[in-house]
């Protein structure tokens, strides 16, 4: 079969070849996500996966999609492109995991304007170890490359994730009520939130990003690129031995967004402020944007990457299991009486 070529589409900026290249440069990165279930390799028009529903009398999908956003500026000004990938997987996990649901399986989509082959792999790099913390599969992906419309040192990323839970198993706050534990679970940074503010407050662009920060050890832009923690495998775990009443992925919105998601009518969350462990990168940014605490726990996590609601009586055993399982938490606040919302105390 003649091999697929075009030199006038090349001519135009695209580069099919170039396409071909990557996909042979990242089928080992790939190899390293596969899970049972899955059927078929690279290559196809859709990615297929067998899904075993044995332990799940009323199986549901739960889909979640989302991108890196404008911390991809960072990975550009760094020409560090392996780790965006986590953040792309996180983003989108660790919102089904809300659900209850475990990830099953991924796809991203790349779009640049030019394909750089070793560039491309680097980033499916990083997806691939997002899927290994998260236990699904990247089961396929695209790369478009699309001359005129992104700058050629540039791209965008976004992914998807489909997983799956029992009906019974969904979490659906029902069983919330006033003295359940909140209980946080430490952020890695920043994520994937809140980044048109950092490059407001930061001169990235010129001599911010190598300065060194003392209580960040090290230096300001690999400390802001460092990616999204993923808390799949020890929340997951968690569920098999603990009632968690809520669960809160704490994105962009911050705690006074996002916490409110997970809590019915009728219930508050109380947030006591001396008990949030804040990162001193966020106090950094506070400092030099002059940004009121308002405006930080309304725009980043603080360092509370996750909150979880659980039976106050099961709050210690819940923090002992998530530590077995590597996974450091605390009680910062509890569950009230009250209208919807946040309060900070």
């Amino acid at each position: 079969m003649e091999k697929s070529f075009s030199e006038s589409y090349k001519a135009a900026g695209v580069d099919i070849t170039a396409g071909y290249q990557a996909v042979e440069l990242m089928k080992a990165h790939v190899g390293r996500t596969m899970i049972p279930g899955v059927l078929g390799g690279l290559g196809g028009f859709g990615g297929l996966f067998e899904l075993d529903v044995q332990d799940m009398p009323h199986p549901v999908l739960v889909s979640g999609t989302d991108g890196v956003g404008t911390k991809l500026k960072l990975a550009f000004l760094l020409d560090k492109h392996d780790t965006v990938g986590i953040d792309c997987v996180a983003m989108c996990v660790n919102d089904v995991l809300a659900c209850g649901a475990r990830p099953l399986v991924f796809l991203d989509y790349i779009a640049c304007g030019k394909n750089v082959p070793e560039c491309v792999a680097a980033i499916v790099s990083g997806v691939a170890e997002g899927c290994v913390q998260a236990g699904c599969a990247l089961v396929g992906g695209e790369t478009a490359e699309m001359p005129g419309f992104y700058p050629e040192d540039e791209y965008d990323l976004a992914g998807f994730t489909v997983g799956a839970v029992d009906k019974s198993k969904i979490l659906d706050n029902s069983k919330m009520a006033a003295g359940d534990v909140i209980l946080a679970l430490p952020s890695s940074g920043v994520h994937s939130n809140g980044f048109s503010l950092v490059r407001k407050v930061f001169d990235l662009e010129g001599k911010d990003l190598h300065r060194n920060v003392p209580e960040l050890s090290g230096e300001l832009g690999p400390a802001l690129l460092t990616p999204t923690k993923i808390y799949v495998k020890p929340v997951l775990k968690l569920m098999e031995s603990v009632a968690v009443h809520g669960v809160s992925h704490i994105t962009g919105g911050g705690f006074y967004e996002n916490i409110p998601r997970c809590l019915p009518d009728g219930l508050s969350a109380k947030i006591r402020r001396k008990a949030v462990r804040v990162s001193p990168l966020f106090d950094l940014i506070a400092r030099e944007g002059d940004i009121p605490e308002r405006d930080m726990f309304n725009t980043f996590n603080m360092g509370v990457g996750m909150a979880l609601v659980v039976p106050a009586a099961d709050a210690d055993k819940a923090v002992d299991l998530l530590k077995a399982e590597g996974q450091e938490a605390y009680p910062m606040g509890e569950i009230v009486p009250g209208e919807k919302g946040v309060a900070l105390v």
